[in-house]
């Protein structure tokens, strides 16, 4: 076969844009074959771009040559067709393609390219296989559900960066190669060839260089930055991933807030979704309390303190810990569970935390009537509603901290709270069809309202701020108090005396925001005064001489002047994947990575050639 040149053809319309007022007019379309129906002396194209799909008619009668070309044709050809555009006749109008009214009917077929018969078709709506995707991510690519997500995409960076500088952000762009510093993953690391056992890290934030635009007077800085995180993967993480990332000087907590949910708010309008503010704030001790989790999906009904439900005997009786938190999990429509349901939820619940569950109320109404229907007046909900009693086994004592501070959570009350959390997360994603909550986020994403006018997103993208986080966590590796987010995280001032003496009740000025059970970023109001942050440093465990041997750049820079300041970061990618009502971060990142780390399509990583190790001065090590 022949292939033909473009020449001086010029494309006149996409292949989604022709509608029946365009009837009589000459075009030049041109695009892939999504797919070809060949009924002898006329054959069917449909011609596909990135704009949707059009059909071209190939009438024999009116011409043998481009019909010939046209029996030619297979999926995936790339053609450039000329010809007329005319109505359907009302018996065959598509009413499913934006195009369906009109059809062009082709006088010359030009086959600019032909293709291997692909392992998948871009025509299909689902392929099964996503390694067979990931291999093939230019044909994947094709399928107009990607091609609608990238343009989701588009439309929320450009939103973002819009309003970020009409609120007096300027976007600076921050080094790709770095030090090494610790920021909670390990580095991915890039060897030196001029410096020989040296070696550059890649930024798994912006962190210490946007607090050095802070004290370089930038006032109000953006970006929308790649990272790097050397870490376990799962469906919302990535080894490489880009985020929103903000600082300014002089604020308080609330006015990151505020331009926060200034520039979500025009993300979600600019796809056609209406997102109301302000969002509402809780405290990291009432997340706990209300939802068991720090990322709390406020579509599910929350936790409900049932301890009052119980008196000490049945408590006693039941081996529930009286000291510690006795909740109630609801799941909505779910129904009364089978044993065999029940023994199946059993590797859902985490046992590690010293925590018990009574998924079975009918039993234990027959010995705690009274408790068990104090139980359902507390919990609330109704008869076909599931509900599972969470609380702390008196048989099992695990090693944490029962000291607190007044009106807070000890390390004890926090395991038995995340463990009812977790498992209300897992039941609620196992018995999703039953109470179809979910559903009402899928309902908006895929309302057509979103083409015409803006969607109402109140019930269906639920936003919340966290605040109030622990300072410190304790690590039971080192056996020493670690800072919970990154050293450079504000304390409460009223909390500072308490650094050394009881890191445990110590409070960060540090916040989340968090939809819908994810977290969409995290940030800080930092420490600006060296003093302070020598102090932190040393509540750690960290000598002044190894603070400097990490730090000493930034810590140089805190003696010149450096202005109270706070930022955030959020994820691009997981607000795009909860607009495009995507299942992982890979269906919205162009060209992603594996679980296990790999590119399928370029094959990577790959070993290099011992030339370019010698130059590194790199002698590689094979596992054992």
């Amino acid at each position: 076969m022949t292939l033909d040149f473009l020449g001086s053809l010029q494309r006149t319309h996409t292949c989604g844009e022709l509608r029946a007022s365009d009837a009589g007019k000459s075009v030049v379309i041109l695009g892939w074959v999504n797919r070809r129906r060949d009924h002898g002396n006329l054959i069917f194209l449909d011609l596909r771009d990135r704009y949707g799909i059009s059909q071209v008619v190939l009438d024999k009668d009116l011409g043998e040559e481009a019909h010939a070309k046209a029996e030619q044709a297979r999926s995936e050809y790339v053609i450039a067709a000329v010809g007329k555009v005319r109505l359907r006749d009302a018996s065959v109008i598509n009413p499913k393609m934006d195009t369906g009214e009109i059809e062009i009917v082709a006088d010359e077929l030009r086959i600019l390219n032909d293709a291997k018969v692909p392992p998948f078709s871009p025509a299909e709506d689902a392929i099964a296989n996503e390694e067979v995707r990931l291999k093939y991510r230019y044909l994947d690519l094709r399928r107009p559900e990607m091609q609608h997500n990238f343009l989701v995409r588009h439309k929320v960076a450009l939103a973002v960066r819009q309003y970020l500088s009409g609120q007096g952000f300027y976007e600076i762009e921050t080094p790709f190669m770095t030090r090494s510093t610790p920021e909670g993953a390990r580095d991915y690391l890039v060897p030196s060839r001029v410096h020989p056992g040296n070696f550059y890290a890649l930024p798994q934030s912006p962190q210490l260089f946007k607090q050095i635009l802070m004290v370089s007077g930038m006032d109000r800085y953006f970006q929308i930055a790649r990272c790097f995180r050397d870490e376990d993967l799962r469906a919302d993480r990535q080894p490489e991933f880009t985020q929103i990332d903000l600082e300014m000087t002089f604020p308080q907590q609330e006015t990151i807030f505020r331009v926060v949910e200034g520039f979500l708010s025009e993300a979600f309008k600019a796809v056609g979704i209406h997102l109301p503010t302000p969002f509402p704030q809780i405290t990291y001790d009432e997340a706990m309390r209300n939802y068991g989790i720090d990322k709390p999906d406020l579509r599910l009904p929350g936790l409900t303190d049932v301890k009052s439900a119980f008196t000490e005997e049945n408590l006693t009786a039941l081996q529930i810990d009286p000291n510690l938190p006795v909740v109630a999990l609801r799941i909505p429509k779910v129904g009364e569970l089978s044993r065999k349901e029940r023994d199946d939820n059993k590797p859902l619940f985490d046992y590690r935390k010293g925590a018990k569950y009574i998924d079975d109320l009918k039993r234990l109404e027959k010995g705690f009537p009274e408790a068990t229907a104090k139980v359902r007046e507390l919990a609330g909900g109704e008869a076909e509603d599931l509900l599972v009693i969470v609380a702390g086994d008196a048989a099992v004592h695990i090693h944490a901290s029962d000291t607190k501070s007044e009106g807070r959570l000890s390390e004890r009350e926090i395991a038995i709270y995340s463990t009812a959390g977790n498992f209300r997360v897992e039941l609620a994603k196992k018995y999703a069809d039953r109470h179809g909550i979910f559903a009402i986020t899928d309902a908006v994403v895929n309302s057509p309202e979103r083409e015409t006018g803006l969607a109402d997103g109140s019930q269906a993208f639920r936003p919340i701020w966290v605040t109030d986080f622990p300072m410190f966590e304790f690590d039971e590796e080192t056996k020493k108090w670690m800072p919970s987010h990154h050293p450079f995280t504000s304390p409460h001032e009223e909390d500072m005396d308490r650094l050394v003496s009881d890191p445990a009740s110590v409070r960060a000025r540090y916040y989340d925001v968090a939809m819908n059970g994810l977290e969409l970023g995290s940030g800080s109001i930092r420490i600006h005064r060296q003093d302070v942050q020598a102090e932190i440093f040393r509540s750690i465990g960290m000598s002044d001489e190894e603070a400097k041997a990490r730090f000493g750049f930034f810590l140089e820079a805190l003696q010149y002047g450096t202005p109270p300041h706070g930022g955030i970061a959020l994820g691009l990618d997981r607000i795009v994947m909860i607009l495009a009502g995507a299942s992982s971060l890979r269906e919205v990142i162009a060209f992603p990575k594996t679980a296990k780390a790999i590119d399928l399509m370029v094959d990577a990583p790959t070993p290099v050639s011992e030339q370019q190790l010698r130059e590194l001065y790199i002698r590689p090590t094979k596992q054992s």
